[in-house]
C-alpha cells in the first residue's frame, strides 16, 4: 500500500483516542496524579498493606440523664412521748463492781440508796466468802474477786470504837492506838507475804485481813455488854480462833509450802494482840 492509500485521522478522532488513554492511565494510578495528554507516567510500586486494628462496635456510653428515683412513702410523723425514760436497772445481778473488777457502770447518775444497797450487798457477799464455811474457801483466788475496802474500814472502826468504849479512861487514845495497830499491821502483813514471794494483790490482801476481823468485832461487842471476866475470856478465845481460821487458807495459799509458817505466824500474832486489847480493856 502506498502512502497515498493511507487515510489520515481526523483531528477530533485523535483527541478522543488521547482522552481514552488518559482515562486508562488515571484509572491505573489513581485520581491524585495529574497527567497531561500524550504523556505516560512511570509506574509506582504499590504500598505495603497496613495492619488493621480491631475496633469493638459495642461501646457503652454512660448516659448523662439522671436516674429516676423511686418515690419513698413517708408515713405519719410520730409525736414526741411525754413519758419519762426508764430507770436503769442496778439490781444485784447486774450491779457494777467495786475496786476488785467486774463490769463497770456510771454510778454518778444513780440514786444514792441504790449505791448504798449495792455496797452492802457486796460487803455481805465478801464476808460470807471469807468468814463462813463455803465452797469458795477451797479456791482462795475466787473468794475475793470483787474485793473492796469499805467493809474492812467499817470493821476496823467498829472494833476501835467498841474497845475504846469499854476503856475506863482516855477513850480517844485507846481508839487511836487500836486503829493504828490494825491499819499498820495489815500493811506490814501484806508486805511480808509479798516479800516471801506470795502471789497476791496488795489491796486485796488488806481487804482480806480486814474481813477476818469480823469475829473479833463480835467478841468486842459481847465483852462491851458483859463484865464477867471468864465469859469474856472464853468469847475472846473463840473469836480469836475463828479469825485465825478464816485468814489461814488465803494467806497460806499465797506462798509456797515451805514458807507458810512465816506468812501465817505474823497474822496470828496480830489477832492475838487485838484479842488481848479486847480482854484487858
Amino acid at each position: 500500500m502506498s502512502h497515498s492509500d493511507t487515510v489520515p485521522l481526523n483531528t477530533s478522532s485523535q483527541s478522543d483516542i488521547d482522552e481514552i488513554e488518559n482515562l486508562l492511565v488515571m484509572h491505573q494510578h489513581g485520581p491524585s496524579h495529574t497527567h497531561y495528554p500524550g504523556s505516560v507516567p512511570a509506574a509506582r510500586p504499590s504500598s505495603p498493606p497496613r495492619a488493621s486494628i480491631p475496633v469493638s462496635t459495642s461501646i457503652s456510653v454512660p448516659s448523662a440523664l439522671p436516674t429516676p428515683k423511686t418515690p419513698v412513702s413517708v408515713g405519719p410523723i410520730p409525736k414526741p412521748s411525754m413519758e419519762s425514760p426508764p430507770t436503769p436497772d442496778y439490781g444485784a445481778g447486774k450491779a457494777p463492781t467495786g475496786f476488785g473488777g467486774g463490769p463497770s457502770a456510771n454510778t454518778l447518775t444513780e440514786p444514792v440508796w441504790l449505791t448504798i444497797k449495792r455496797d452492802l450487798i457486796r460487803i455481805g457477799t465478801n464476808l460470807r466468802h471469807v468468814v463462813f464455811p463455803n465452797p469458795y474457801r477451797e479456791d482462795p483466788g475466787q473468794a475475793l474477786r470483787d474485793w473492796d475496802l469499805w467493809g474492812p474500814f467499817f470493821f476496823i472502826v467498829f472494833l476501835g470504837v467498841a474497845i475504846s468504849y469499854s476503856a475506863s479512861s482516855d477513850n480517844s487514845k485507846v481508839f487511836a492506838v487500836v486503829f493504828a495497830v490494825l491499819a499498820a499491821g495489815a500493811v506490814i502483813l501484806t508486805l511480808n507475804v509479798l516479800l516471801l514471794g506470795g502471789h497476791i494483790i496488795f489491796f486485796q490482801s488488806l481487804s482480806l485481813l480486814g474481813y477476818c476481823l469480823f469475829p473479833l468485832d463480835i467478841g468486842a461487842l459481847i465483852c462491851m455488854l458483859n463484865s464477867h471476866p471468864i465469859v469474856n475470856g472464853i468469847v475472846v478465845l473463840i473469836t480469836l480462833a475463828w479469825s485465825s481460821w478464816a485468814a489461814y487458807p488465803f494467806v497460806s495459799a499465797a506462798v509456797s509450802s515451805n514458807r507458810k509458817a512465816l506468812a501465817v505466824y505474823p497474822v496470828f500474832l496480830l489477832y492475838v494482840s487485838i484479842g488481848f486489847f479486847i480482854f484487858a480493856v
